[in-house]
C-alpha cells in the first residue's frame, strides 16, 4: 500500500506540498441534440386541413337566415353585410338585414335615421308580435332592416330570468321568413346572448377574416363555438364561406390567403375584399359601395363576392 492508501485506512492526515498537486482541467465537447418532433416550431409546415361543420340546404319557402360572425373586432362584418345584402337586392331577391350590434352601424350605412326609429332588433327578440312592424325599407328596392341600437346593451339582463332566451330571435324572424329569400344578421363581436341568438335562428355562418396571422387563431375559436351551439341548441348551424377582408397585395396578406385556403379547403370563397378608402368613404353618405363607387376595387370585390354566394346559396336564379 502506499502512503495516500494507508492515510485512507488509519485515518491518518497526510500533508502534500503544492509542488506535488497536479490539476487537471476539464474538456467541453459541444454537442447538439436534434429537436424532438413535439420541440419543432415551424410555420413553414403545411397546415392539417380543419373541418368545420357544413350548413344543411334552406327550407322550402323560407328564407335561409346567415349570420356574419367574428369573436375578434374591426375585421369588416358590418362593412361585408351592408354591401352583400345591398348587391344581392340589385340581383333582384328580397334581402332582410338584421342588426344585432349595440353600434347599430347598419342603419348608417344604409341611410336611416336612427333617431328616428320607433322599433329595433330588441323588440324583435322581446316581443315577436311586432315583428312586421320592426322591418324599415331602404333606398335601395328589395332591402328591408331591422335597427340595432343602444336599446340592446341592457338586453341581456332582461333575458337573464326568461325561459327559452336564446331563441327570441328565432321567434321573431318566423313570420318573417317567407317573405324574403335571405336574411343576414350582423353580430357584436363578443358572444353574448344576442349573439347566442343569432346562432339559434341561423341556418348558417359567414366568417369575414383579415389577412393576418391572428386569422386562424379566432377562426379555430370560433369553431369551439359552433360545435357548442350545435350541439346544445341548434344542430343545423355549419358554415357556408370563410370571405377574405382587408386584403392588400403584400407578401403577409398573400401568405395568410394560401393558409387559410389550405386549412379550410372549399370554403374561403373568392374575390378577397381588397383594401379601399372608398369603402371607408360610402357609409358617410349613408349608401352601399355599389352605390358610392361602383367601379372602384371595393364595389367590384363585393360585386363579385355578392354574386358567389348567391351562386352558392342557389340563389342566382331566383
Amino acid at each position: 500500500m502506499n502512503d495516500e492508501e494507508v492515510a485512507q485506512a488509519t485515518g491518518q492526515i497526510i500533508e502534500v506540498s503544492e509542488d506535488e498537486i497536479e490539476v487537471i482541467e476539464p474538456s467541453f465537447s459541444d454537442v447538439r441534440q436534434a429537436p424532438s418532433a413535439a420541440e419543432e416550431i415551424s410555420i413553414s409546415r403545411p397546415r392539417n386541413v380543419m373541418e368545420l361543420p357544413s350548413a344543411p340546404p334552406t327550407r322550402p319557402g323560407l328564407a335561409r337566415v346567415v349570420v356574419c360572425i367574428n369573436q375578434k373586432g374591426g375585421v369588416g362584418k358590418t362593412t361585408t353585410v351592408i354591401n352583400v345584402a345591398a348587391h344581392l337586392a340589385t340581383l333582384g331577391l328580397r334581402v332582410l338585414v338584421v342588426d344585432c350590434d349595440a353600434q347599430g352601424n347598419c342603419a348608417t350605412g344604409l341611410g336611416i335615421d336612427k333617431s328616428k326609429v320607433e322599433f329595433t332588433s330588441r323588440n324583435l327578440m322581446l316581443n315577436p308580435e311586432l315583428a312586421g312592424s320592426c322591418r324599415y325599407a331602404t333606398n335601395i328596392d328589395g332591402l328591408h332592416l331591422v335597427v340595432g341600437g343602444r336599446t340592446l346593451v341592457g338586453l341581456e339582463q332582461e333575458l337573464m330570468s326568461e325561459l327559452g332566451r336564446e331563441r327570441r330571435l328565432t321567434e321573431g324572424l318566423e313570420v318573417l321568413l317567407p317573405h324574403y329569400d335571405i336574411v343576414l344578421i350582423d353580430t357584436p363581436p363578443s358572444l353574448g346572448i344576442v349573439t347566442i341568438n343569432a346562432l339559434c335562428a341561423a341556418d348558417a355562418v359567414i366568417i369575414p377574416v383579415q389577412t393576418e396571422y391572428f386569422a386562424l387563431e379566432g377562426i379555430a375559436l370560433l369553431a369551439g363555438t359552433i360545435r357548442e351551439i350545435r350541439t346544445r341548441l341548434n344542430p343545423r348551424l355549419g358554415v357556408d364561406a370563410i370571405l377574405m377582408t382587408m386584403h392588400a397585395p403584400t407578401l403577409l396578406n398573400g401568405q395568410v390567403a394560401g393558409q387559410l385556403k389550405e386549412t379550410f379547403a372549399g370554403l374561403v370563397i373568392e374575390p378577397p375584399i381588397r383594401r379601399n378608402i372608398r369603402i371607408a368613404e360610402a357609409p358617410s353618405h349613408g349608401i352601399p359601395i355599389h352605390l358610392h363607387a361602383p367601379e372602384s376595387h371595393g364595389g367590384n370585390d363585393y360585386r363579385g363576392l355578392a354574386e358567389n354566394l348567391a351562386l352558392r346559396w342557389g340563389l342566382a336564379n331566383r
